[in-house]
């Protein structure tokens, strides 16, 4: 039981369905208060900058700290902060001061969480492996699923959000919801086997103070996924179509939609890319194993071509929604994968760091995307902005069919058979690593001397993962 992926993705699950229910009730609060439309924006900006700059350093904990234990930490600190905003609201009243600080404070403890918890999965896969015969698709289902979770919770979230707000009208105490599922999270999360939440030894004979220390793991991370080709690839990738999707949500679809008198249908382009996704996981999930990773890789950025055509060449509503529904369909599984050859490709001793920096990546790369984007469509208009946006789209596409890392994505699967992680000394030889041959070291340490092996073992953006 306490292994059973169950467990996990009930956790996971709850937490998204509260995010789900704040990204409706917030907006709308901050609106009533303020009477300023600006103000929703400036929220999401300032809670979005705080993420990014507490992602640099989250992986440090989630690297040190037991990951079990900071999931369950800040899953705690996340409902008390969420809890303080009716709090606030009774005996002060919020305005827009509170309202940025408690975002800050609920976005700063809540990425460490969001981190440990992306961890957790393939320790989870590991556990479940031990004593088996081993499956090669484990790994990928159970990363397909928790595409399938948080496609599914993006539909169910912000539609009990709304559905809240419509039976109990707007107010703060709506929040409490949220609140409770941040809670009812934590304690799940606290049922899981202890032993997925186990960090690996560290060299404590390491030179240097802690803040030293801090700094060159943080630089170890960083310039292994600036270096491991694989890693960078699956960053650059996922971090364009976080852009791109986040573009097409609040510029490219609004306006579009506002254009053609038919603004109602704006909510339907994010309910038909979910649908899509939901549908593309579960088919992924359904045949892990059986077709290989580059076949849906294929057909994954096929159909981001063909549907950001249909949604770029804005020819009718129901063409821009179907394109939709094929992207989130074809982009799922692509997503999973991706996801997949992240965790196996990623020591587990920096895998904490190495996903926060592609998580910071992932919050930064619509900041570098909307506004542009929004000035060519005020500029030249909607038809050559969504010309752009399906250009982006189809760039990064070829670009990621052509590139040398993922032609060959069913041969990198260095983990699945290592037994444990392995660190050795460059310049000791070969006997100094107790590694199968057939599994290449995948990292170097941040001054160049420390290799560590591979230990998805036993043992993902997706973007939405976007991110």
């Amino acid at each position: 039981m306490r292994a059973s992926p169950a467990v996990y993705f009930t956790s996971y699950g709850l937490s998204l369905l509260g995010a789900g229910i704040s990204s409706v009730v917030l907006p709308l609060l901050v609106l009533d208060r303020t009477g300023d439309v600006l103000a929703a924006g400036v929220l999401a900006t300032v809670a979005t900058a705080a993420s990014a700059t507490t992602g640099v350093v989250a992986g440090l904990l989630v690297d040190r700290l037991d990951r079990r234990a900071v999931s369950i930490v800040s899953g705690l600190l996340a409902a008390v902060s969420v809890a303080a905003l009716p709090l606030v609201d009774a005996l002060w009243g919020l305005d827009m001061t509170w309202f940025l600080v408690l975002a800050v404070v609920g976005a700063v403890v809540r990425v460490p969480g969001m981190t440990a918890q992306e961890v957790l999965l393939p320790a989870l896969a590991r556990l479940r492996a031990a004593g088996s015969s081993g499956d090669a698709g484990r790994l990928d289902r159970l990363i397909a699923t928790r595409e399938t979770v948080g496609n599914t919770l993006l539909l169910a979230g912000p539609g009990l959000g709304g559905l809240l707000v419509a039976i109990l009208g707007l107010t703060p105490t709506l929040l409490l919801a949220t609140a409770a599922t941040s809670l009812l999270a934590a304690l799940t999360t606290l049922l899981l086997d202890p032993r997925t939440g186990r960090v690996p030894a560290r060299d404590a004979t390491a030179a240097g103070g802690a803040a030293r220390r801090a700094v060159a793991d943080l630089w170890t991370s960083w310039r292994f996924l600036a270096r491991n080709r694989l890693v960078l690839g699956a960053t650059l990738i996922t971090a364009m179509l976080v852009a791109v999707l986040s573009s097409l949500q609040t510029t490219l679809m609004p306006a579009y939609f506002t254009a053609q008198d038919l603004p109602a249908l704006t909510g339907l382009t994010l309910s038909a890319l979910a649908a899509g996704g939901i549908a593309g996981s579960a088919l992924y999930a359904g045949t892990a194993g059986r077709i290989s990773r580059r076949t849906w890789f294929v057909v994954g950025m096929t159909g981001l071509i063909v549907g950001f055509t249909a949604i770029g060449s804005l020819a009718s509503p129901w063409l821009v929604l179907a394109g939709a529904a094929l992207v989130g369909l074809t982009n799922a599984p692509a997503s999973a994968i991706l996801g997949v050859l992240t965790i196996e490709a990623t020591p587990d001793s920096m895998r904490g760091r190495v996903l926060s920096a592609q998580n910071t990546v992932m919050l930064a790369a619509p900041a570098l995307a909307s506004a542009p984007l929004a000035a060519v469509a005020a500029v030249a208009g909607l038809p050559v902005a969504g010309a752009v946006l399906a250009g982006l789209a189809a760039i990064t596409a070829i670009a990621a069919l052509a590139a040398p890392a993922f032609r060959t994505l069913d041969d990198q699967r260095p983990g699945e058979s290592a037994p444990a992680s392995v660190v050795g000394i460059v310049g000791a030889g070969p006997s100094r690593l107790d590694v199968d041959p057939a599994h290449r070291c995948q990292a170097r340490g941040g001054s160049g001397d420390v290799i560590v092996a591979p230990v998805r073992g036993a043992a993902g953006p997706g973007a939405a993962g976007g991110r």
